[in-house]
């Protein structure tokens, strides 16, 4: 379980293909600090393992292995050497929930349509797939690249956010352009309640 709160952002330093799986090795920083094999790991907001750890310097390399559905599922399909990614360790249970519950269960992959300056801060379109649309409402939570952020506004085939310079400073969307794939995960209580309606509904 995580918060949707980035710690920071990593560098994909090793993409390497296997039979079964990608071996995917990210250089980490503070996200390091007391990560262990075994724990997890949300990069992009993705749920992933720790399979191997090894220090180089005041950095680590963080080793995790994906799922070809996984790998296929997900934006990391288009990351290369040196990309970006947004990085959270797993939420402790005496840890601070600053955003909201998220799963590193990625529901679908959209696409940035808008992506500019307004004032001080920036405006965010992104365009989801049916299955993520179906739960965003207005002022509801949605995590994109794991990032736990706010809709501003319900478009017919997506959502606007409107990002703070903090969240674009620190995280993988200072690099990020329009029609760029996202990780999408929909808020989790926004799906309880729509499965519970649902099954009223037909009852």
């Amino acid at each position: 379980m995580f918060t949707g709160i980035i710690e920071e952002t990593g560098s994909v330093e090793r993409i390497k293909p296997t039979a079964n799986s990608i071996e995917l090795t990210v250089r980490v920083g503070k996200t390091g600090r007391g990560l262990k094999v075994g724990d997890s790991l949300a990069v992009n907001g993705c749920c992933l393992t720790v399979v191997k750890l090894t220090t180089r310097g005041a950095a680590k390399l963080v080793r995790l292995d994906l799922l070809q559905e996984t790998w296929r599922r997900t934006n990391l399909q288009f990351t290369e050497v040196g990309s970006p990614v947004n990085l959270e360790a797993s939420l402790r249970a005496n840890g601070k929930m600053g955003g909201h519950f998220v799963t590193g269960h990625i529901d679908g992959v959209g696409k940035i349509t808008k992506w500019e300056r307004s004032g001080q801060d920036w405006v965010l379109d992104v365009e989801a797939p049916p299955e993520v649309q179906r739960y965003v409402v207005f002022k509801g939570s949605v995590a994109v690249d794991g990032i736990s952020l706010t809709v501003a506004e319900v478009l017919k085939a997506g959502f606007r956010i409107w990002i703070i310079p903090h969240t674009q400073e620190v995280t993988n969307l200072r690099e990020r352009q329009v029609g760029d794939a996202v990780n999408l995960e929909a808020d989790m209580i926004g799906k309880y309640v729509h499965q519970f309606v649902s099954a009223r509904g037909s009852s």
